[in-house]
């Protein structure tokens, strides 16, 4: 076992977990059968990590000389992490995160608070994820993303972000506030997803998507906006921020009466 570590004594360690060096566990934390925690890792508070999770993941300065450097892994409170999931070091992710399982998640990635990443997701480092987002299983992250907060990307979308494969001039996709990425939908090199906007399932997007706007297709292109979307009943159904609730800050207040507060607690 490693050195400087700071277990809290309500925290439980099943069998056969590695801790490594400079290593911070707080109260409440659960560690499953087989871990490896390695060094400089903090695990916040209430925390839950699955059988097999390697925690910590070296970098590729180790293995020049077989020496871990110092690349700390923050992981905030009250996280549910499931099993087999790989997070490497120089990553910070905020409270309530929760993965699916076999989940890898790259050096270099900031994580806000209230994330979700389905299973066998790849996040591929060097990106920006806000908070209270939402990605189902097998989503692929490529580096130089960044999303923000309130996003849903459900199953099978890509992320991608070389222009000219195979090269160094990488683009990242942006996706911003309460945008929909439909199932399997592919985003190609610095696409710009705006505010509330909607991809359709299975959609190859190849130019920026405006505010509100519904793409779908092979190119994808508008076909109107998303105010125009209604349930059989005839209920409006986005921006979902006001038909949806689950798991959202606003939850059981709507959104307007949430950010009203918000507001105000901001301006005291």
């Amino acid at each position: 076992m490693g050195k400087n570590q700071r277990i809290a004594d309500s925290a439980i360690i099943k069998e056969n977990v590695f801790i490594g060096n400079n290593v911070v566990i707080e109260e409440d934390v659960y560690i499953d059968i087989g871990c490896i925690i390695r060094d400089n890792v903090h695990i916040g508070k209430g925390t839950y990590v699955g059988s097999r999770c390697i925690l910590g993941e070296y970098l590729q300065d180790f293995y020049a000389d077989k020496s871990n450097k110092a690349h700390p892994l923050e992981i905030g409170a009250f996280s549910i992490i499931r099993s087999e999931t790989i997070i490497y070091g120089d990553c910070t992710i905020g409270d309530n995160f929760q993965t699916g399982h076999r989940v890898t998640i790259r050096e270099h990635a900031s994580i806000g608070t209230h994330v979700s990443i389905g299973t066998l997701s790849d996040i591929q480092g060097f990106c920006q994820i806000g908070n209270y987002v939402n990605m189902h299983s097998n989503v692929h992250i490529s580096q130089k993303s960044k999303i923000h907060d309130y996003v849903w990307i459900f199953p099978y979308v890509v992320l991608t972000n070389d222009p000219q494969p195979p090269s160094e001039q990488l683009a990242g996709v942006e996706i911003e506030e309460f945008a929909v990425i439909s199932t399997g939908s592919i985003l190609l090199p610095g696409v710009h997803i705006y505010k509330d906007a909607l991809v359709g399932a299975g959609a190859l997007v190849t130019k920026d998507v405006p505010q509100e706007t519904v793409v779908f297709g092979n190119p994808a292109r508008p076909h109107g906006s998303v105010k125009d979307i209604h349930t059989s009943s005839g209920e409006r159904v986005y921006p979902w921020r006001y038909s949806f609730d689950r798991k959202m800050p606003w939850n059981g207040i709507g959104y307007d009466a949430w950010k009203k507060q918000s507001t105000t607690k901001l301006d005291l």
